[in-house]
């Protein structure tokens, strides 16, 4: 069995790109499906093997119809439409596709304590209403790809430490490792598994281009610039809580709720952020990077 036509959803953003890169790289023909009223697609380069589809995504068989004649999908749809996947999905199985992977690419949902954080509820309901639709319909199947944070993004948006201040909160301490991908190597993952169907069929895929611990990070930045850094130890289990209580909130400021149950799922051993004795990297095509890419990726996010 093999895939050559593959439906993205969420084709912009940050991660979006790199899987729609890879996809057509790997001469995939794609179909893009966009909503209905929506110009995010817009702006997008035209590619001979790339197409737009506008659909409703409130409706099942608007979905289904641009689905025809697809054989795999790729959802990367934002963090507050994840339960808005099952109408894909529905669709997905009435339109006859093979396989589906969900919009996960991040941290490693067999984990229970990540399974609880409210941050993944959606997912991991997602997971569950798969694991039904694949049982009952035998041609249908799906992955979860966990890829730990993405690597070159987070170092961007200062998760790991602000690599242009040189200020550093060091969550639980600064050691823990965390197993870590580029929104690249996340896209050339999605292809291994188009090319890899029967070994990754209804099954939990990690990968990592490295495992790295804020420290090691702020070695490599003084070796590439000299300067010193200015820490502070933060705790995981106190920023998790500050987190909780400001979705609470009537008016809940969602950065601070999201990124401080982010600090938890990343930095926390608790939350299984480091699986390299566990990684399916050969599954997909993927290698681990050398102590010389790892430093190229942070040299290039200072800038």
């Amino acid at each position: 069995m093999s895939i050559n036509k593959v439906a993205l959803i969420g084709a912009t953003g940050n991660l979006g790109p790199a899987i729609l890169k890879a996809l057509l790289d790997g001469d995939y023909e794609v179909t893009i499906l966009s909503r209905e009223g929506s110009t995010s697609t817009d702006s997008l380069a035209s590619h001979p093997k790339q197409k737009i589809e506008k659909v409703n995504f409130e409706d099942v068989d608007s979905i289904a119809s641009a689905l025809q004649g697809i054989e795999g999908v790729v959802s990367n749809v934002a963090s507050h439409a994840i339960l808005s996947q099952k109408k894909i999905i529905d669709a997905a199985v009435a339109a006859n596709v093979k396989r589906f992977l969900p919009s996960d690419f991040g941290s490693d949902l067999s984990v229970e304590a990540t399974q609880k954080v409210p941050f993944n509820m959606p997912k991991v309901e997602i997971h569950q209403y798969l694991a039904e639709k694949s049982k009952t319909h035998p041609g249908f199947s799906y992955t979860f790809v966990y890829s730990g944070p993405f690597f070159d993004w987070s170092l961007k948006m200062g998760l790991f430490g602000d690599l242009v201040t040189h200020d550093m909160t060091l969550w639980d301490g600064g050691e823990t490792k965390v197993s870590t991908t580029t929104l690249a190597s996340v896209g050339k993952a999605v292809v291994g598994v188009f090319k890899n169907l029967e070994g990754t069929k209804d099954k939990e895929i990690r990968v990592a281009d490295t495992a790295i611990t804020q420290k090691q990070i702020i070695e490599i930045v003084k070796e590439i610039d000299g300067k010193e850094w200015t820490t502070k130890r933060g705790d995981t289990a106190e920023a998790y809580q500050i987190g909780l209580d400001e979705m609470k909130k009537p008016e809940p400021n969602f950065g601070i709720a999201i990124f401080n149950q982010l600090y938890r799922m990343i930095f926390s051993v608790e939350n299984g952020p480091y699986f390299e004795d566990k990684l399916d990297n050969e599954k997909v095509g993927l290698t681990v990077m050398t102590p010389e890419q790892v430093r190229d990726v942070v040299k290039a996010s200072m800038a």
